[in-house]
């Protein structure tokens, strides 16, 4: 397939999205800057799917929200190089505690495309 593909999903307050969106569009343009294919953070809005529903999954309280999140890459090594750069980059370099999640809640993986659309 030749991408590569960094996913996450965020548990976060419902009254925290507009202090999650301005850091996520800080995010945006750091990794794009750096070389990442595409960004993108997806706050959910229809939770009525089949099968194991996320606000389940991931223990949701009904004042939060949910993020899904994932950045496109040309490959795992590509990946890590913008992630190398994106690290170093001292616009983030954020305080943990000032995060508008819980850090003990975000959950991250990188995939291998499996499947991808012309």
């Amino acid at each position: 397939m030749g991408q590569y593909v960094d996913g996450f999903v965020i548990p976060i307050p419902g009254k925290n999205i507009k202090a999650y969106r301005k850091m996520a569009a800080l995010g945006c343009k750091v990794w794009k800057e750096h070389g990442a294919l595409s960004y993108y953070e997806c706050v959910a809005d229809d939770f009525t799917q089949w099968g194991l529903t996320f606000p389940r999954m991931c223990k949701l309280k009904k004042t939060d929200s949910l993020i899904f999140a994932f950045i496109v890459y040309r490959s795992k090594a590509h990946r890590n190089q913008v992630n190398k750069k994106v690290m170093a980059d001292p616009r983030m370099q954020m305080d943990s505690h000032a995060m508008p999640f819980d850090m003990k809640k975000f959950a991250t993986a990188g995939f291998k495309v499996l499947v991808k659309s012309k």
